[in-house]
């Protein structure tokens, strides 16, 4: 099953990024997350490092572009079909890279996306 990782996923749940995978998940998408430290949402573990997750369709940021730079590469080497970049995450040279390597990459907010049913 193809899934949804969300990098920067914060505990905090007033934060968009932890909103993110709640919607997600209500929405019946398969999510991985990365975030500051370990916990749970719902039935998701979010990580706190780097590992090879499998199967990722839809990579969402909400890392700021500086805090990305130590992201891409590994971002890169999952292959993704999109990569969201939500307000806030916005990097030009990151997004023209991406969509280089045929990568779908938009400046878009998930959560909106979702409300909106085109996700």
């Amino acid at each position: 099953m193809d899934k949804t990782l969300v990098i920067g996923v914060s505990s905090n749940p007033a934060q968009y990024s932890h909103m993110a995978v709640e919607k997600l998940l209500r929405a019946g998408h398969a999510v991985e997350g990365i975030g500051r430290e370990p916990f749970s949402i719902g039935p998701v573990q979010i990580q706190n490092e780097k590992k090879d997750f499998s199967n990722i369709h839809t990579v969402t940021l909400y890392l700021n572009e500086s805090k990305q730079r130590d992201f891409e590469e590994f971002i890169l080497s999952l292959h993704p079909k999109r990569i969201i970049f939500n307000p806030g995450a916005e990097n030009t040279l990151f997004l023209e890279k991406a969509k280089s390597l045929g990568i779908e990459a938009i400046e878009a907010c998930t959560l909106v996306m979702l409300s909106a049913g085109t996700y």
